[in-house]
């Protein structure tokens, strides 16, 4: 078991709530209806993507759970024993919590459930937003220590 404040740890916390709220979406939401929170900025709308970002590769299922895998494995290998201090190992926790939370879906459903819809972007969940947020921390980390 991961320990509290370890790169494992923040990916068990990020993975969790990306099902959390993938369980409430497909309960909730009733499929093809798009439920405005904030009219025109936010919606919720219940999704399957069968592909990766933007719905890329869609036919490509085994390809894809099998890429997810390799790189769940290579993030778990990196990730053993360090702390979740600077935006390096927190970028690696949120990168591995959602792609932990993605292939449970595509593992489960053999398709991503998706449902933020801001109508300016393609529509999303928890764990998209953590993989692109801990990319964005990787970033910045190795921009800043250049």
């Amino acid at each position: 078991m991961p320990r509290p404040g370890s790169i494992g740890g923040l990916a068990l916390v990020v993975a969790g709530l990306d099902q959390a709220t993938k369980w409430w979406a497909l309960r909730a939401l009733p499929p093809g209806e798009s439920l405005p929170v904030v009219p025109g900025v936010l919606h919720l709308t219940l999704m399957r993507n069968p592909g990766v970002a933007f719905g890329l590769f869609a036919r490509q299922g085994g390809l894809v759970v099998g890429v997810a895998l390799l790189l769940v494995t290579i993030l778990v290998f990196s990730a053993r024993g360090r702390p979740a201090a600077g935006p390096r190992p927190w970028g690696m926790g949120l990168i591995l919590g959602g792609a932990v939370g993605n292939l449970v879906d595509r593992l489960r459903f053999g398709a991503v459930t998706d449902f933020l819809d801001f109508r300016v972007w393609p529509v999303f969940n928890v764990a998209d937003s953590s993989i692109t947020i801990g990319a964005l921390l990787i970033a910045w980390a190795w921009w800043k220590g250049r």
